[in-house]
Formats: C-alpha cells, structure tokens, sequence
C-alpha cells in the first residue's frame, strides 16, 4: 500500500481505518469479525488504525488492542483523550476533560486495554476550554519524552489551537471531518496546516455513507443510527444533497470506479499530506475503499468538481456537538 508523511516524519499507509464503527456501545456483537477484519487490513498493507477511549468507553480499545497485538511492531495506533470518562469505571460523564492528571490517567488505561507499552498518535479528542492548550501540550510532551507517546495530535481544532500547542510540542496531525460535502477547512485549516508542516487525517471522507450512493431520500435509517440526529441527513437535505452523488457517479463511471472510490480519490488529489481515515464493517467495502488508491482524478476531474455550483444543504453536526468544534 501506498505510504504518506503527516507532520513530524510520521509516516503511515495512505488511508487509514476507523473503528468507532466497531462498537462505542458496551457490547460488540461481532467482535470476532471486526478483529478478523483488522487483521486483514494489515494483510493489505494498512498500517494506520484509529480508536479512542471514550468509543465503549474502553471496549472499542480493548477490541482494536486484541486485533493488533500480533503485529504491534507493524502498525501505528492512534488513540484519543479529552472527554469527561471516569478511568476507573469507564462511565461517561458528558462533556470534556483535559486537566493533566486526567490526561495521564486516561493515557495509561489506553495503554493497558491496547496490550502495548506506547501510543503511536496521541489525539485530544476535543480543546477543553477549561485548560491552557499549553498545559495539554506540555503534559503530552512529557510523555513523548517517557517513550509512552510517539506523537501528539490534535481533533477539530481551530487555527488558534493548533498555532498555541504546536509551539509547545510540534503536532504531527490533526484529525477533522473533510470531504467533498464538508470543504469549511479549506478556508483556515488547511492554510494553517501547510504552513506548520501538521498532516490532517479526514475522517468521514464518505459522508457518513452518503457519498457512497447507497442513501437515497427515500432510505429508512434505523431507529439507533445516530445520523437521524444530523440535520444533512433529514430527506429533505438528502434529496437535496443527491446533486453531488450524481457528480461523483458520473466522474466515476468515467474511471470504471464506485461514488466511494471517487470520494476518497478526491481527498487524496488536495493535498500530499492528507490521510482519509474512514470505516466498514465489511471487507468486501473495504477492499472497495482501498481500491480508491489505484483511480487517479484528471485535472478535468477535479475542475469539474471544483466548478459544480453544488450547495450542500443541512449541518454536519447537532449545534450542541457544533458548539466543540473549531475552538
């Protein structure tokens, strides 16, 4: 598989998987397949998986711990502190937490539940307004300096942040939503991480699913899918929104390429810097996503999409989940 460089000289494969998927409930009932899954994405080449503590909390990390432990030496885990979970009961207790003890504490219990001695990509989850980002940046420093950490990242921060922790510790990536119906970072984010030499790892670069074509207006959701609660997935924004998947379809048919493929080809095309991080259940989509790799967008491509007088209709998020994005 390809590689690509973040920031920092991490270098990692050219996408990367997310298991969030895989379970941020309690249960996993297809725990079995998910490790089988991951296994196979190294069997690929992939060598960049993507969990958190919160996502369970702790089961998501146990799972992806179990999954790589026989091949610890070949990949890079990232993981993820920052919100308010309790380190010893795993009970979550709403909001963010990014005090320095709580940081160390929830830096150790990762450590355990994902069988190894260091992180490779230590993320905070989200900026804790309560804590000077130079603390946060200070206490991840330490541990980079301890060999419990290789990297220090940062997810949905705005410029500011970014600029005030990489002055303390240099930040090797962060993590954003970006994708071809999510372009707001192309105004600050982008810009700030050229010039800081930060990498950014895009997560829903397939739109939660839509860009895949697979979702139409018409398409029932079930009653615990949490994109019910985003107002871009509403029919009326769906239907709206189907203009872009009738673009990328077209573009891809053109490639002998699938909306997916055509999507994540696009993330690739901005930036050399740039590392989709996306997620599936299913090898069949995985290979799928992989085979994003081999379609190489035209200049005309990319122009076309460029120029699409494309409006994308409804929020990305809830406004409470907004109200923590960009600080």
């Amino acid at each position: 598989m390809q590689k690509r460089k973040l920031g920092q000289g991490l270098e990692v494969s050219a996408l990367s998987l997310g298991a969030m998927g895989y379970g941020k409930a309690r249960e996993l009932p297809d725990r079995a397949d998910m490790i089988a899954l991951i296994r196979a994405a190294v069997e690929c080449g992939m060598d960049f998986f993507d969990t958190a503590e919160v996502y369970g909390p702790f089961t998501n990390e146990e799972m992806v711990g179990e999954a790589l432990q026989p091949v610890r030496g070949k990949v890079k885990i990232a993981t993820k502190f920052g919100w308010d979970v309790d380190p010893d009961t795993g009970v979550h207790h709403g909001g963010v937490n990014s005090k320095p003890d709580h940081i160390r504490r929830a830096v150790e219990g990762s450590l355990k539940r994902l069988r190894t001695d260091h992180i490779d990509l230590l993320y905070q989850h989200r900026v804790d307004p309560e804590v000077p980002m130079e603390d946060v940046a200070g206490v991840v420093k330490d541990l980079i300096g301890e060999g419990k950490v290789g990297w220090f990242g940062l997810s949905e921060a705005g410029p500011s942040s970014i600029r005030r922790a990489h002055a303390v510790q240099p930040v090797a990536a962060l993590q954003s939503e970006y994708s071809l119906w999510t372009r707001e970072p192309e105004a600050e984010i982008l810009p700030t991480l050229e010039e800081l030499g930060i990498g950014l790892v895009p997560f829903s670069p397939l739109g939660k699913g839509f860009l895949t074509g697979k979702i139409a207006a018409d398409t029932t959701l079930d009653t615990s899918d949490m994109r019910n609660s985003i107002p871009r997935f509403s029919p009326e924004a769906r239907k709206a929104n189907q203009r872009l998947v009738d673009l990328i379809r077209a573009i891809g048919d053109r490639h002998g390429a699938t909306p997916a493929q055509v999507a994540l080809a696009w993330s690739l095309a901005q930036k050399p810097w740039i590392v989709p991080l996306f997620g599936t259940r299913k090898l069949e989509r995985f290979e799928e996503n992989v085979g994003a790799l081999k379609v190489q967008l035209t200049a005309e491509d990319l122009g076309e999409i460029r120029s699409a007088d494309i409006h994308i209709e409804g929020a990305r998020y809830p406004e409470e989940h907004l109200s923590r994005v960009g600080l």
